[in-house]
């Protein structure tokens, strides 16, 4: 028997609650599967499964089983790809989406040196600030801030901390004063990113003496883009206070450009993350440019270390 081979059946059978839904899954029939973890059974010298006409649930001794066996299973697994990996040359298209301001200011550059280092690639990025389906658009990998509301049939990854960040130029700030409470924004013309989840409601968190404080302010923007660089750019022109992304603004809050602003508050964090098909076998020029990027922005991606280490 390939006990292996078993394990992987075992594991599919208890996920799917059904013989001939593992088969499906595995393209195997279902007879294969049953007479496979017969075998297993009587090579553990217990049962595993109960078997009913609708269902096939685990019995006591599956439920010790499974984690154990699923982390084996998870592990050859991995093994086999490294192997895949290292054997070949990555190849083929691989099709990227992100948004656009992260998409132009980091993401294009890694991309690029990515593909030097594997010459058989056609890689390319679409930059777009939609939350598009990347199994209808056809992309093989997705880098969303936040990741996106139905993310079934997709796995996620996190590659970076996004931090947002209110701030001005000087010249707005010398004209109309800087807010020293949240509550002051709604007497400041403010620039809003209209993909925020929580709409124009910017939240706001201080700890102050072993208390946490909340606040919520409803503002009326007086400029709105779905683009975070149009924001800031109109941030740079004077037209007003911007929630911005540290990832955007960290040039300019270190030249002067920009000012930070209510920098005592914090505003609620996010994370980039990569957001790429859920199927058992991740293709290796997947897998590879998601640990490229991880091992680019982690442990601290390099617009908060240049503001850490100015501050």
């Amino acid at each position: 028997m390939d006990q292996l081979k078993a394990m992987e059946i075992f594991v599919e059978v208890a996920r799917q609650r059904s013989f001939s839904a593992a088969g499906k899954q595995l393209g195997i029939s279902r007879a294969l599967v049953s007479k496979l973890i017969m075998q297993l059974e009587a090579e553990l010298g217990t049962r595993l499964l109960h078997r009913s006409t609708r269902e096939v649930s685990l019995t006591e001794s599956g439920h010790a089983y499974l984690e154990p066996c699923s982390a084996s299973v998870e592990q050859a697994r991995l093994a086999r790809l490294a192997i895949s990996q290292s054997a070949s040359e990555l190849a083929g298209g691989l099709r990227v989406q992100a948004p656009s301001s992260f998409g132009s200011e980091w993401l294009a550059d890694a991309i690029a040196r990515f593909a030097l280092r594997h010459p058989q690639l056609r890689a390319s990025l679409h930059v777009d600030d939609n939350l598009l389906d990347p199994f209808k658009h056809g992309f093989d990998l997705s880098i969303r801030v936040g990741g996106i509301p139905d993310s079934r049939g997709l796995q996620m990854r996190t590659l970076a901390p996004c931090h947002g960040i209110l701030c001005a130029s000087p010249d707005y700030l010398a004209q109309f004063g800087t807010p020293v409470h949240p509550t002051e924004l709604l007497q400041h013309r403010c620039l809003h990113f209209s993909h925020l989840t929580t709409g124009a409601s910017w939240r706001f968190t201080r700890t102050v003496g072993g208390h946490t404080e909340q606040i919520s302010v409803d503002v009326t923007p007086s400029f709105s883009s779905n683009n975070g660089k149009v924001l800031h750019q109109a941030a740079l022109r004077g037209a007003g206070i911007v929630y911005d992304t540290t990832f955007l603004a960290w040039r300019d809050l270190l030249n002067g450009h920009l000012v930070p602003v209510l920098s005592d508050w914090e505003l609620p964090l996010n994370n980039l993350t990569a957001l790429y098909p859920s199927t058992r076998k991740v293709a290796p020029k997947i897998r590879a440019l998601i640990d490229f990027l991880v091992d680019e922005y982690q442990p601290e991606p390099a617009w908060d270390k240049a503001l850490r280490e100015r501050s």
